[in-house]
Parts: structure tokens; C-alpha cells; sequence
């Protein structure tokens, strides 16, 4: 279908005073725009309560945000979900994505744990995987703490994200690690650019994220020397796919990375995963953070809510 009236609304906000394209631009002043966007993201919601913490993690402490739903009893245990940020694995980070995390606490009525990984360039692959799996580790121990069930850790994430949140569970599946019950993978980054999908073509530019924008992030994440084949880098070049819990894909009709979702959706389905999909059309790359400017981010979030609220019912 045609470009949606919201997604156009939300690239004329993209595009004001920004006349230099951002993979033009050095890393701290797109880092700005990023802090200047999260405005799209609508007000943030009230929840019963949000906490920063410092975890530990491999080269020092890791923040992260958490926020509860609602109250809870002194022996109540509620699901949780770890939620990791966009941005490249460059750009964002706990207050850019504090309005996301506030909706999907009460959507979902569960906590969400948000994780301040190390950023590229400054920190390369694989610094973002292991400060998200030191962090996976933190909650299995920690999440009675925190009064979450530890039999109920999801994962979600939104493009870069949504790269981290399932490389979290091919990781975890390999090294025995810390369960998780569900997968939220939210247009994420399956692959390298260089892949040759089709929708890396037809939506090149013209639709906020460009390709050449995503070859700016993938050449910080990575550097010159870095495994553009490594499984926890582009999940879609693992050679094994099976074993991994439900996830729920979510893409956008005119985004770069549309085609490698559903790649990646087939991949799981076909190793005999259990794999619910749903693309936006009219959309855009961004769409769900941008509650402000249009109803498919609540439409979104609720579609995710109540994926992740059927895995927990039956656990």
C-alpha cells in the first residue's frame, strides 16, 4: 500500500533542520538527534515505580532501568522482560527509549529491565552481546529481587535491539545459559547490510532509515576487521536455528531491514520454532517508538503485549 499519512507526518519531523543526511554526519551529533527524536516518542506514562541500577558485567558496571507496572506483594512474582534499545549500537540509550518501556509495562503488566550497553564505535562487537548476556545473567539470579518470575524472562528489542534480543537466545542456547521463554523482535537487524535483500533496494532512501545509514552503523559496530558472518553479529548466517523460544516478528512495509525479517522468521519457523509475524504496511522503520505521531506504536505494543502474555499463561 502507499506510504501511510502518519509515516509521512513522521519523516517531514524527521527531516526538519536536518539538511546534512546523518551518515554524513560524526557520531556524537547524531547521538544529539537521537536524544532530539525521542520527542516523537510521545509523553511518558506513569508506572508504579522505576529504578536505575548499575549491574556488573564484563569490563565494569552496565546500567540499567527497571520499571514495575503496578505494586506488587512481598511473595508475588510477575513476568519479566529484558528489553534492549535501537540505535545501530550506536546511537540511544535509557532516556531515548524511556517512553517505550513505560507502555510496555502496562501493556504487557509486566517489569521491564532496559540495558545501557556499550555503544560503537567506542565499544566494538562484541561489547554490546556481552554487556546484554551479562545482563540476562543478572536477572535469572536476580529477578525474585525484584519480585519477576524467573521462568518467565522474555526478550525484546527494536532494530538493533531486536538483533541483540535474538542473538541473546541463540547465546544462551549454546552456552546452557539463563532460559528464556519468548522472543519480541521488533524490525530487527538480522543481517549484514551487504546481504543483497531485495527491500535494502527499494527502500534505500527516502524513508528515515537509508541504507547508507545503516552501512554508517554496521561499519561502527564492526570496525575493518570485524566478522560481518559471526552468528551473534547477523543471527541469519547461524547454521543452526533450532531449539530457540517463540518469537514474534515485527516489520514495517518500506524499511531496509523488512526483507531480512522475514528471512529470519522463515529460518526459525522452518527449524521447527514457533514464529508469529506481523508486518505494518504503510510503515516505517522507527514506527513503534513513535506513539506521538501514530496509532500503529500503540497497535504495535499491544500486539507484542499480548504475544508475550500468551507464552507466560502457559508456563
Amino acid at each position: 500500500m502507499p506510504l501511510s499519512r502518519d509515516a509521512l507526518l513522521i519523516l517531514d519531523r524527521l527531516a526538519e533542520g536536518r539538511p546534512t543526511p546523518p551518515h554524513l554526519l560524526p557520531v556524537e551529533e547524531v547521538r544529539q538527534l537521537a536524544r532530539a527524536f525521542a520527542e516523537l516518542n510521545g509523553d511518558p506514562v506513569p508506572v508504579a515505580k522505576v529504578q536505575d541500577r548499575k549491574i556488573p558485567g564484563l569490563a565494569g558496571e552496565i546500567p540499567i532501568r527497571i520499571y514495575w507496572p503496578r505494586d506488587l506483594h512481598p511473595d508475588e512474582r510477575i513476568p519479566v522482560t529484558l528489553y534492549f534499545h535501537g540505535g545501530g549500537w550506536v546511537v540511544c540509550g535509557l532516556d531515548t527509549h524511556d517512553s517505550y518501556c513505560r507502555r510496555f509495562a502496562n501493556a504487557a503488566q509486566c517489569i521491564v529491565v532496559l540495558v545501557d550497553y556499550r555503544l560503537a564505535p567506542e565499544h566494538r562487537f562484541p561489547a554490546a552481546v556481552d554487556d546484554c548476556y551479562a545482563a540476562l545473567k543478572w536477572l535469572k539470579d536476580n529477578a525474585p529481587h525484584l519480585g519477576a518470575d524467573r521462568r518467565k524472562i522474555a526478550v525484546a528489542g527494536d532494530s538493533a535491539g531486536g538483533n541483540l534480543s535474538t542473538v541473546m537466545c541463540l547465546k544462551s542456547r549454546d552456552l546452557n545459559g539463563p532460559p528464556v521463554c519468548a522472543q519480541a523482535l521488533i524490525y530487527p537487524v538480522a543481517d549484514h547490510w551487504d546481504a543483497g535483500y531485495a527491500s535494502y533496494s527499494e527502500n534505500a532512501e527516502g524513508y528515515g532509515l537509508t541504507r547508507d545509514f545503516m552501512k554508517w552503523f554496521w561499519q561502527h559496530y564492526l570496525g575493518d576487521d570485524g566478522d560481518r558472518r559471526h552468528p551473534y553479529a547477523s543471527p541469519l548466517r547461524a547454521s543452526f536455528l533450532a531449539n530457540l523460544p517463540p518469537a514474534l516478528v515485527i516489520t514495517a512495509e518500506y524499511d531496509p531491514l523488512r526483507d531480512e525479517g522475514h528471512a529470519y522468521a522463515d529460518r526459525m519457523e522452518e527449524a521447527g520454532n514457533i514464529v508469529m509475524r506481523k508486518q505494518y504496511p504503510g510503515q516505517i522503520h522507527g514506527f513503534f517508538g513513535y506513539s506521538a505521531m501514530t496509532g500503529d506504536a500503540d497497535d504495535a505494543m499491544q500486539t507484542v503485549a499480548k504475544f508475550l502474555n500468551r507464552v507466560w499463561a502457559v508456563l
